[in-house]
């Protein structure tokens, strides 16, 4: 069964920097979307970061606008981590960080307001002023 595992959360003063790894297994398909999302308490699930793999590359990231700059996501040689790099941290970056896997066709990928097939179970993020 495909399995999402979250790891890296913890707390960080404003300004730090973490880096949060999703470890993957039973996810071998050609092309696929995977992405980190956000929720703080009382407030709805957003998009963070995206990437489309073709043929175990890299084809295309993406991320949301508040966090351009700052966060990098990418994965691993093997292609069964997927990481992000969060950097200049930001007390409204506070949150719990989910990871997220769908296969996609070549031409696409899951866009963050998508339904997304696959999920980790998260990864506290807590960043003090």
């Amino acid at each position: 069964q495909v399995q999402l595992v979250e790891s890296g959360g913890g707390s960080v003063q404003a300004g730090g920097s973490l880096r949060l790894s999703c470890a993957v297994s039973g996810f071998t398909y050609s092309y696929y979307s995977m992405g980190w999302f956000r929720q703080a308490p009382g407030k709805e699930r957003e998009g963070v970061a995206r990437i489309y793999t073709r043929n175990r590359s890299t084809y295309y990231t993406a991320y949301a606008d508040s966090v351009k700059g700052r966060f990098t996501i990418s994965q691993d040689n093997a292609k069964n981590t997927l990481l992000l790099q969060m950097n200049s941290l930001k007390p409204e970056d506070t949150a719990e960080y989910y990871c997220a896997a769908d296969p996609s066709a070549p031409v696409g990928g899951k866009r963050f307001t998508d339904t997304w097939n696959y999920w980790g179970q998260g990864t506290q993020v807590t960043v003090s002023s």
